[in-house]
């Protein structure tokens, strides 16, 4: 279960039981300051090389607000949720503004899954479709544009890839 999908459940449970109410004043209410960012390049199954600055969200709760409140997310850049391990991925879009691409990658830097074009501001589970590394939030649209695809590589060092 992903930190935004674990604060569905417990902000949920926080409504029954009195006593989980203090997860309601956990849930972000503005976006959170500019991570820390990063060099990552995608590897198109055409050789292309596409280069990003990604803001990295390492910790639960930097990925708890991921890019919640911004309106826009720039062309070049984007969000790396690093998980714990390979896992299943389920994201949403609650409080996120702007319409993203989600690409799910494996512990190898290989992108198993990507959701295009999801929905601002939805409840529904956008999921990996089995166990990955990290999810990478785009701009709304950058896949289709660069042809990015399942299969594709992305170079960064949590891959053990760095470019």
């Amino acid at each position: 279960m992903t930190p935004r999908r674990h604060l569905l459940v417990l902000l949920a449970a926080g409504a029954l039981l009195p006593g989980l109410g203090r997860a309601q004043s956990d849930e972000p209410t503005g976006p959170q300051p500019t991570l820390p960012q990063e060099r990552l390049v995608i590897v198109t199954h055409d050789g292309k090389r596409h280069d990003f600055h990604v803001e990295m969200a390492l910790k639960m709760r930097q990925q708890i607000a991921g890019l919640m409140f911004r309106p826009s997310v720039p062309a070049d850049g984007g969000m790396l949720f690093v998980w714990e391990g390979a896992r299943e991925s389920q994201m949403w879009m609650k409080n996120t503004l702007a319409s993203l691409d989600m690409l799910f990658i494996d512990s190898r830097g290989v992108i198993r899954h990507i959701a295009e074009r999801t929905v601002p501001q939805s409840l529904a589970v956008i999921d990996s479709g089995g166990p990955v590394h990290a999810t990478l939030e785009l701009a709304a649209g950058t896949a289709a544009r660069l042809d990015i695809r399942v299969g594709d590589q992305v170079l960064q060092r949590v891959f053990g890839n760095a470019p």
